[in-house]
């Protein structure tokens, strides 16, 4: 069994592109970068420009931060250029800063190590520098980089082979002030950047690593810089950020002085460090950083203590130098491998070792237990460079208590650190073969390591390192050492690949499994694995379960050790996700191993399957179900069924599993479970036809339905199988009380029940339902999500009706009844209920818009004669011009599907040539982008039977608040009329269609453009009626009445916008009102009382002083549409901007009468 050729191509090219991208062969933005550095002259006083130039030289160099040695060639010369700006005496401070920022960046990027190398350190340099670094500010926040750069120019310089002293000469200044020695400064310089925060700080450690490390320099200053550094960590806590910085810079100098320095120099100081750190209690302190540099800090005055050494006794496996391996015959690398026993006796005689390296040990093993990563690191490292020091007992002792590390009464930073350290331990030849039988079963343990804290679990981290472990020891072993546990290594390093949760942990297993097929070349199947398990193929867990592991288990090493891997761990894992996949992971994986599927894994599984724990009942359950199911397929092939596969004792235990479920009454989801076992079982055709389990099976997927759950395919799998009197023909008493029990469920006040009743009704096979059609009605609900439910329903029972135009209306679609399906689904199209959750009538418009494509191309295959499609085609117009991106994007898409469907072809199609031009076959459209849809959207509006449609969803986005959407619908509406602006023919049914949507949707909220137009009005409205107040007579009484009318309007802002014109007005015109009462007339409509109950008895009182009579209360009359559940509202309020009759409200039949309002 092979992996395909186009999964293999694919992973192929895209790994070769990423290197293609990645991969860079030379320094190629030479030339730019010169010009650059040749420019900083001109731009540095131009803040704008410095920064362009600063972005622009970072872009560059960081593309070369994976490949930096690709700069080597041209360092020097950009570095000339840099301090030539810098040592220019006309340069002025902005530009020699701007010069040293650049400078950082490359170093940066290099690495100070390799780039300090190149600073200049002649004797010439050191008091300039020094000059320079004294006039620095340490705190000026701006200029950090200067005084990096010039603490590492400094550190160089140090390494002059004078006497700093000679660099003194008199002392004496000209002004007679004795001046202080070269060596004075430098030493107050850096304890001085010691104690301040950033980058600076790191240089000056390094300074302190080669200033003190001077002859002339530990003669004179290394005792007093030491006495400085201990007592400034002994009265130092790290109960403040100030204090933290003080003890970072103390003891980061010390490790680096310890590190740089000679051991005879540094030895006599190394015990009262070692006492001053045990008493500072470093490990049981709250920042990491200061226990990592404690750490560090203790591993070199552990390297201290012990003599400079390299062990004869470690494990050697050829040369580090590959040319030397090359040129060495087998017999001699066979010869150089073996561990040496008897080497020189004298000079393990020769290991004195202080009573300190206890401690240091002690301190390296308690790191190894860290809550953070950096901290364990760091102990690993230092347990692996002191072990290489020590004599061959010692050294056993001390992986003797790392091997302690792996107990599971430790917690998952001590498997980490003690991971690391055996790699570390391993990769220096210091772990010996004969400890690899204690060492290995530990690592295979690291390897699936996952300990569950809460709701998820903790362990990725150790697995990442026991892979790494297993890398070392590719590189650390001869093949022959490595041999007998080459089984263990190799299983657990592909289960890790294929099954690990975490990516990176099965990238690393990947890599370590290639190491060792390699390195060591032992590994079964190790290229076939490595092709199809490689870095970029394990990336994707779906396809590591389902496809990478039935691969790797046709190779019979790796078989049983994947299905146990998957049964112990994968089962009952607290991730769902990896449950469910491992299960259907062993689906495909039982055709490998049928037998030990059917005779040891599913008698182990069930006992789980009626256990205590609910994540291993559910992974167990789902577990039995796919294996049984795979086992009846394997069956098939050889004419045997499920039953003659496994014992009569599995098959009575399967068959009452849901039973426990039933009495415990346990979490709904196993519920769902146990119906997916119930589907897996009735597809395996297990024989309990006529037998109680299916009642009891029954009642369980009732229940499950009335959950909630979305998927009750059970149901069907159930009714195919048991519910059958004859083929195709159903069980007449099943048959009626399922329906009539589903149908009763529509009408419950649950919600979830009427969800899962729609979604029954519609699981039902097609003989169920066949001469129960007519009772099958789904009727609307107050629930959207049982409306949504019940549409998706109707499209599924037509599809499992037979579709004939003259069929009877019980048992066919045809035509007496496809006009009740599509009126059904063109009303749920109209479905713009809100709530708290926003626009959840979106959910039933979406479901109607796809059920309608499903039952039109049903219809059309087999009775296009009957189809309704104008209505249908307009209302997907109107949802593909609405607001919302997704069901935009679905009606658009829908649209075309119809429009361009050959295969049946969808016929009565309104305007379809029309339409092919506009979307013709080719058209690709991106219907979620605004820019893209409404420029096509908007050419509707020319074609008559969709213009009303069109522009109704138009009105809807130009109205929104999503500003795309707003800008690109009221673009493209606009381009449209200035097209037909100069063609009445046009643009006459375009005014009159814009009318009619204003008159059908006047007090709709929704379209808020409508509202806004109003508003508009209104405003306009009130300004004419002010204008026309200078005519006297009956003009001005109507004008007046009309204003006090409105304010009184519904909206705040028009009765605002009416008292404050009618104060103008007032002011204006002085003959319109009685002056004894002007004053309060005008205290009046300047109150800003918004409240209309209040509003009402003022604006009586102003229709007193202005006589003119009161408004009259009229009858407003409430019009109920049963079937859209709608209100409308009339009244006569409404008759000058709605030219319509009012005799069409009178009371009637399907009227309310409501309360009064003026």
């Amino acid at each position: 069994m092979a992996l395909s050729e186009t999964e293999n191509g694919s992973s192929g090219d895209v790994a070769d592109s990423i290197v293609q991208t990645c991969v860079l062969g030379d320094f190629s933005e030479s030339s730019e970068t010169r010009a650059l550095l040749s420019s900083l002259l001109e731009v540095h006083g131009d803040t704008g420009t410095v920064e362009s130039a600063t972005q622009r030289f970072l872009v560059i160099m960081n593309r070369y931060q994976e490949q930096p040695h690709l700069l080597d060639p041209h360092l020097e010369w950009m570095l000339n250029m840099i301090l030539e700006v810098v040592r220019s005496e006309t340069s002025p401070p902005s530009l020699v800063h701007l010069a040293f920022k650049f400078l950082y960046i490359i170093c940066k990027v290099r690495g100070y190590k390799i780039f300090m190398q190149l600073l200049p350190h002649e004797v010439a340099d050191v008091q300039p520098v020094l000059d320079l670094l004294s006039k620095q500010d340490p705190i000026d926040s701006e200029t950090w980089e200067t005084r990096y750069m010039l603490l590492l120019w400094l550190s160089m310089t140090c390494l002059i082979p004078f006497d700093l002293y000679r660099l003194d000469g008199h002392l004496e200044s000209d002004s007679g002030k004795a001046r202080e020695p070269t060596m004075d400064r430098i030493l107050a310089i850096a304890k001085s950047y010691l104690l301040v925060s950033g980058s600076p700080r790191d240089a000056a450690s390094v300074l302190v690593s080669k200033f003190m490390t001077r002859p002339d320099v530990i003669l004179k200053c290394l005792g007093g810089f030491l006495d400085w550094s201990l007592t400034t960590i002994s009265q130092t806590n790290d109960q403040s950020m100030r204090n933290i910085m003080v003890l970072d810079g103390a003891l980061q100098s010390l490790a680096t002085l310890y590190k740089h320095g000679k051991r005879d120099d540094l030895l006599q100081y190394a015990p009262a460090i070692l006492q001053c750190l045990e008493q500072k209690h470093l490990p049981e302190s709250s920042q990491a950083m200061l226990r990592k540099l404690g750490v560090k800090l203790i591993q070199r005055l552990g390297l201290t203590f012990l003599k400079p050494r390299l062990a004869i006794w470690r494990y050697q496996r050829g040369s580090r130098s590959l040319a030397a391996n090359l040129s060495m015959s087998q017999s001699t690398a066979v010869a150089t491998a073996a561990t040496p026993e008897v080497e020189t006796q004298d000079m393990e005689e020769d290991y004195d070792i202080p009573e300190e390296v206890e401690t240091v040990i002690e301190q390296l093993l308690l790191g190894l237990k860290d809550k953070e990563t950096i901290v364990r690191w760091s102990a690993a490292k230092g347990i692996g460079r002191v072990t290489g020091r020590l004599p061959k007992e010692l050294a056993d002792e001390v992986v003797g208590s790392v091997l302690d590390c792996f107990s599971f009464q430790e917690t998952d930073n001590a498997w980490h650190g003690g991971c690391l350290a055996l790699a570390e331990l391993g990769r220096r030849g210091l772990l010996l073969p004969s400890r690899l039988t204690d060492v290995v079963p530990l690592i295979v343990k690291s390897l699936t390591y996952d300990e569950k804290r809460g709701a998820c679990s903790v362990g990725s981290n150790v697995r990442d390192a026991a892979c790494y472990v297993c890398w070392s020891f590719a590189r650390a072993y001869e093949p022959k050492e490595l041999e007998p546990f080459v089984t263990q290594i190799a299983s657990s390093l592909v289960i890790t690949a294929v099954f690990d949760r975490n990516v990176n942990c099965r990238r690393a297993a990947s890599a370590a499994f290639q190491e060792n097929v390699g390195r060591q070349g032992t590994f079964p199947h190790g290229i076939d694995i490595l092709t199809a398990a490689d870095y970029y193929a394990v990336g994707n867990l779906n396809n590591c379960y389902l496809n990478i592991s039935v691969y790797i288990a046709s190779f019979p090493e790796y078989t049983k050790a994947m299905i146990d891997h998957l049964i112990t761990m994968k089962i009952n894992h607290w991730d769902g996700v990896i449950r469910e996949l491992s299960t259907k992971a062993l689906h495909n994986l039982t055709p490998q191993a049928p037998d030990y599927m059917a005779t040891t894994v599913l008698p182990q599984l069930l006992p789980t399957a009626v256990g205590f724990d609910l994540h291993g009942r559910h992974g167990a359950i789902l577990a039995c179900a796919e294996i049984t199911h795979a086992l009846y397929k394997l069956g098939l092939q050889t004419n045997r069924t499920v039953v003659d596969i496994i014992s009569s004792e599995c098959v009575d235990a399967l068959k009452n599993i849901h039973q426990t479920v039933r009495v415990r009454c346990d979490h709904f989801f196993l519920l769902f479970t146990v119906c997916c076992l119930i589907e897996k079982l009735s597809l395996s055709k297990m024989p309990f036809k006529n037998d109680p389990v299916i009642s009891g099976w029954q009642w369980l997927i009732d229940d499950t339905i009335k959950s909630g759950v979305k998927d009750v395919s059970a149901l069907s799998t159930l009714c195919e199988e048991y519910y059958q009197a004859e083929l195709g023909k159903a069980d007449s008493q099943m048959q009626d009380v399922l329906v009539s029990q589903y149908i009763e469920g529509l009408k419950s006040h649950q919600m979830l029940t009427r969800c899962g009743s729609a979604l029954a009704l519609g699981c039902l096979p097609g003989f169920m339902i066949q001469s129960k059609l007519k009772q099958v009605g789904l009727e609307d609900g107050t629930f959207t999500e049982s409306r949504r439910d019940a549409v998706r329903a109707i499209a599924q029972v037509c599809g499992k009706v037979v579709v004939c135009a003259h069929g009877s209306p019980d048992s066919a679609l045809c035509s007496e009844n496809v006009s009740e399906v599509y009126a059904a689904l063109l009303h749920s199209m109209n479905d713009y209920t809100t709530d708290s959750r926003g626009d959840v009538g979106a959910w039933v418009r979406e479901a109607a818009m796809t059920s309608l494509m499903e039952v039109t191309l049903l219809v059309a295959s087999s009775a296009p004669e009957i189809l309704p499609v104008k209505c249908m085609m307009r209302c997907l117009a109107q949802q593909a011009a609405e607001k919302i991106d997704r069901y935009r994007a679905h009606a658009g898409n829908v649209f075309l599907r119809l429009l361009h469907s050959t295969e049946p072809a969808v016929p009565h199609i309104p305007q379809q040539e029309e339409l092919l031009s506009i979307f013709p076959t080719t058209t690709s459209l991106n219907w979620n982008a605004p820019s893209q849809a409404f420029q096509y959207i908007t050419q509707l509006l020319g074609l008559p039977q969709y213009q009303y449609h069109t522009l109704l969803g138009l009105t809807v986005s130009v109205g929104g608040i999503t500003e795309s959407t707003v800008h690109f619908s009221s673009q493209s509406l606009f381009d449209y009329l200035r097209g037909i602006q100069d063609a009445s023919a046009a643009l006459t049914p375009f005014g009159d269609t814009l009318l009619s949507i204003f008159r059908d949707n006047l007090r709709n909220d929704r379209y808020t453009a409508i509202n806004m137009l109003l508003h508009t009005l209104f405003h306009l409205k009130t300004g004419v009626f002010c204008g026309l107040i200078q005519f006297p007579g009956e003009v001005r009484k109507k004008v007046l009445s009309q204003l006090l009318m409105l304010l009184c309007h519904t909206f705040p802002v028009i009765r605002k916008t009416t008292a404050s014109q009618m104060y103008e007005m007032l002011l204006t015109y002085d003959d319109v009102i009685d002056p004894e009462v002007l004053d309060d007339v005008m205290t009046l409509l300047s109150d800003a009382n918004c409240d209309l109950a209040t509003v009402r008895p003022q604006r009586n009182q102003l229709c007193d002083w202005l006589g003119v009579p009161r408004p009259q209360a009229v009858t407003k009359v409430t019009r109920y549409n049963p079937c859209q559940q709608i209100y409308v509202l009339v009244s006569p309020c409404w008759t000058e901007l709605n030219p319509l009759s009012l005799s069409s409200a009178e009371p009637g039949p399907g009227f309310l009468i409501t309360c009064d309002c003026d």
